[in-house]
């Protein structure tokens, strides 16, 4: 009887303890519909992947009160990071890191959303089949990142290259290959889908991602992610999760549905034209990375640029509490 009496309590008890936990996970799942949640991000490649989720709150289909913004200025993004009027936003990598260094840890990586979308492109004119094909060769790039990544690919295949800034932003340099002024450039996508609009004699001659994984970790050149402040994702991490969720599902929409993706980026003011951006999406490698996966990814890019161009980001790798890692 006493064994008896023994094996039900110890029944109680785990009925008990399974209830607590139970009501533990559904107190941790919970999470405030009505928060504000002010998201920013950058037209062109970086934001793409927001557009779908843009499109659900525009609709009221969203599970939380987001308040979004389409910015063409990163700097705009990063002062409202720093001054605690935006919570969650689309940016660089770079930018992500240097950031990170300047706030003293104010913000952190939540995922990557962007792979490699830069391609050198020349006219007929050029015979390029490969990095030894450019020694001695002047290549036109827009100044800051895609100079820092295009210079350390030229030095680990050991050519000698004259890299030109003279067309200082992307879109700057875009006019000059489409109007034909520029034999050899790098451009980012979507960018080198309108450039090839324009003028037909172009062609690509290299894939930087390809490139990049020929001489570096493979999977390594992450150019886009989505950044939290660090205040936010402390205090708010069930909505953190939810984000995620719709961010993860307004991501694959890009590959499930590209026509559908692209008029909701044009809509959202992301980028120009719905029928541009549906041709460039393949190019331009979007993806959804977090957790481990994400910090050695994005670990490796940065130790890459701190070797080879320190300013990029900040001067300095950024610590573990840089990688936002929900568990």
């Amino acid at each position: 009887m006493k064994t008896k009496h023994s094996l039900l309590a110890l029944l109680l008890a785990l009925s008990l303890c399974l209830s607590l936990c139970a009501c533990a996970a559904a107190e941790d799942a919970a999470f405030d519909a009505a928060l504000p949640v002010r998201v920013m991000t950058l037209n062109g490649s970086t934001g793409f992947g927001m557009a779908g989720l843009i499109a659900a709150s525009d609709a009221g289909e969203a599970a939380l009160n987001y308040r979004f913004s389409v910015e063409t200025d990163a700097s705009n993004v990063t002062a409202a990071l720093v001054s605690g009027d935006c919570d969650i936003a689309a940016l660089p990598t770079n930018a992500a890191a240097a950031l990170y260094n300047k706030t003293q840890g104010k913000v952190q990586v939540l995922a990557l959303n962007t792979l490699g979308v830069l391609y050198l492109v020349c006219d007929k004119s050029a015979d390029i089949q490969s990095f030894a094909d450019l020694e001695g060769e002047t290549v036109f790039v827009p100044a800051q990142n895609p100079s820092f990544l295009f210079s350390f690919l030229c030095k680990a295949n050991g050519v000698n290259v004259e890299i030109d800034n003279s067309f200082a932003q992307p879109a700057e340099l875009n006019g000059a290959v489409a109007a034909g002024s520029v034999q050899i450039a790098v451009l980012p996508e979507p960018l080198l889908t309108v450039a090839r609009a324009q003028n037909k004699d172009l062609v690509v001659a290299l894939d930087l991602t390809e490139e990049w994984d020929k001489v570096a970790e493979p999977g390594s050149l992450v150019q886009g992610c989505v950044v939290v402040r660090s205040d936010f994702a402390a205090e708010h991490p069930a909505e953190l999760r939810v984000f995620l969720e719709e961010y993860g599902a307004s991501v694959e929409l890009l590959s499930a549905d590209p026509a559908a993706a692209a008029q909701k980026i044009e809509a959202a003011g992301i980028f120009a034209k719905a029928a541009v951006a549906e041709k460039a999406l393949p190019r331009c490698n979007p993806c959804f990375i977090v957790g481990e996966e994400m910090q050695q990814r994005l670990g490796a890019f940065l130790e890459i640029l701190f070797e080879s161009a320190p300013q990029s980001i900040g001067g300095a790798l950024p610590g573990e509490d840089f990688y936002c890692i929900l568990k």
